[in-house]
């Protein structure tokens, strides 16, 4: 199989290209014309200057798009919400039009997506039959995903895989966590009642390739453990993984100090119970449903360097 993959040097796109070679599977990656890499295939692209050599596109198999600025890793300035939205949808856009185009367009187009989708659903159990919900978050995915509609239109089997909470030891959420939890600091969020939607690295890629080579699943797919946990259990869990008590709690108004009251509202307080209900009726496997069980497979091993 040929698979061509943007965002290939994060935390996801970085692991799935290595699966994918270590599995015998040619990879191409979409990189910047100023990126310097030595060997493997590339096909350069710039979603600033709308440039895609789209000719490198022709005859892949499967296009995985996982490119984008980090949501929560900044303070939402003006302009950082700008980053985070444009280069989600512009990279999309130039993408998606490009595949369109192709005489030899690929099977399957894994459009990146999360469940910010969703805004704040309280407790309701949010399947991918929810609607979107409010705030920045929901309204950046839903732009997001809208925009690989020429995509769509063109008759490529399309599908916005909506991905929680990664946990990695390599990346994402978990590192930032990992010292304050193992100095005994580690403390739920405000009420701690919101749930918080999680899944493992391992579970991510091996959802990745479901969805690529199984033709009846398209739209959207919640990438998530099919045991959803709040936060307060998530806290409680990782001291308990870690050997460390979690008596502590951070209030909203010190968490919007912190990371700023659109973002605290948004990222760290809003509750969000999704369930992948796409992924359990089409027959996926989850390796890593229990949190705990998780926790302890992932920190049981150095991060990569």
């Amino acid at each position: 199989m040929e698979v061509a993959i943007t965002g290939a040097s994060g935390l996801i796109g970085g692991a799935l290209a290595n699966r994918f070679e270590t599995e015998g599977h040619r990879v191409v990656r979409l990189v910047r014309p100023e990126t310097t890499k030595r060997g493997g295939d590339v096909v350069r692209w710039d979603p600033t200057s709308d440039l895609i050599d789209s000719g490198g596109l022709e005859g892949i198999d499967a296009v995985v798009h996982l490119a984008g600025a980090g949501i929560g890793d900044k303070r939402w300035t003006d302009a950082r919400k700008r980053a985070i939205l444009d280069s989600r949808t512009i990279g999309t856009t130039l993408i998606s039009s490009a595949l369109a185009g192709l005489q030899r367009p690929p099977r399957v187009f894994v459009s990146g997506s999360a469940t910010g989708f969703y805004g704040d659903g309280g407790d309701r159990e949010l399947t991918e039959q929810a609607p979107a919900g409010q705030g920045f978050r929901a309204d950046v995915v839903r732009a997001w995903e809208a925009s690989a509609q020429p995509a769509v239109d063109a008759g490529i089997r399309t599908v916005f895989l909506r991905t929680a909470n990664v946990l990695s030891p390599d990346g994402g959420l978990l590192p930032y966590l990992l010292l304050p939890f193992k100095l005994g600091l580690g403390a739920r969020f405000g009420s701690g009642r919101q749930w918080f939607p999680w899944i493992t690295l391992d579970d991510e890629l091996n959802a990745i390739r479901f969805v690529i080579d199984d033709d009846r699943v398209h739209g959207g797919v919640n990438a998530v453990a099919p045991e959803p946990v709040t936060n307060r259990t998530f806290t409680k869990t990782l001291g308990r993984v870690l050997s460390r008590p979690t008596p502590w709690w951070a209030p909203g108004p010190v968490l919007s100090l912190i990371a700023g009251r659109e973002r605290a509202r948004e990222a760290l307080l809003s509750s969000a119970k999704v369930v992948p209900a796409v992924l359990d009726e089409a027959g996926f496997t989850f390796g890593d449903s229990n949190l705990e069980a998780a926790l302890r497979r992932v920190l049981s091993r150095p991060p990569r360097p």
